[in-house]
């Protein structure tokens, strides 16, 4: 299957944009799992996602509940438990800073109607979702994809085919060039990009923002382009300096341009 270019000619029509009559709730509930270890990373990718324009935005946690109180902005409720009736529940993200075998048995507690986004360590516990049932996206970069999918041998973009086609899911494939691939073997290359974002929390930046789309109705596959070509712009604007929290400061004007 061809090669396709990311461009905001790709997905910029169905980018979320609120209605005058639109609340909280038309605007998506995320609930991100929060790391008992790397609590940073889970931080950046709640207040990705609660910028991008999710309506609410909550960090679940049992170990950590207290650092999370003290340190995520007013605007992220906390809770210390994982539990099926999440108000409206809209997408839920694991991984970023880590995910524990019993934080990824209570995600799959979750609505079927959920969507599902696995970054980092959460990845390698995919074989046990399946797409078909609900959205399923995977954010690895290639040391990530290594330690899950191993096994599987050709090409970068063969590769990552093979795991959406298997998982039923979305894989994004970051690096210099990200691959965006769907189930369907339909592959977008971005390579509007900075090598600034080579730094440690830009990929929790990325599931947050991704997450946030999905929060909003924005459908997965469009969600996983726009924001991995706002995350490679932002990387462009910023240039040399850039720390993650920099991708979240100018999404607000990137959106405004859009």
């Amino acid at each position: 299957m061809e090669m396709i270019e990311n461009s905001t000619q790709l997905w910029q029509s169905e980018f979320p944009r609120p209605r005058a009559s639109d609340h909280k709730y038309h605007r998506g509930h995320a609930v991100i799992i929060g790391s008992d270890l790397y609590t940073g990373a889970t931080r950046l990718a709640a207040a990705a996602c609660s910028r991008i324009g999710a309506g609410l935005v909550t960090v679940v946690s049992d170990q950590t509940y207290d650092i999370y109180r003290a340190t995520l902005p007013a605007d992220i409720m906390v809770r210390n438990a994982m539990v099926s009736d999440v108000n409206k529940l809209s997408v839920a993200l694991a991984g970023p800073g880590g995910c524990s075998t019993s934080q990824f048995e209570a995600l799959q507690s979750l609505s079927e109607t959920a969507a599902i986004v696995l970054d980092a360590d959460a990845i390698t516990y995919s074989i046990a979702l399946n797409g078909k049932k609900r959205p399923l996206i995977l954010t690895p970069h290639s040391g990530e994809f290594e330690r899950a999918f191993g096994d599987i041998e050709g090409t970068r973009s063969h590769r990552a085919q093979q795991v959406a086609r298997h998982l039923s899911a979305i894989v994004v494939l970051k690096g210099p060039e990200t691959l965006i691939v769907a189930p369907d073997g339909q592959l977008i290359v971005n390579r509007h990009a900075s090598p600034y974002l080579a730094k440690a929390g830009s990929g929790d930046v990325l599931a947050g923002m991704i997450t946030g789309l999905l929060a909003q109705g924005m459908p997965a596959f469009s969600a996983c382009c726009a924001a991995v070509w706002l995350h490679g712009d932002a990387g462009l604007r910023v240039g040399p300096g850039l720390i993650p929290q920099d991708i979240i400061n100018v999404l607000p004007n990137q959106m405004k341009t859009l």
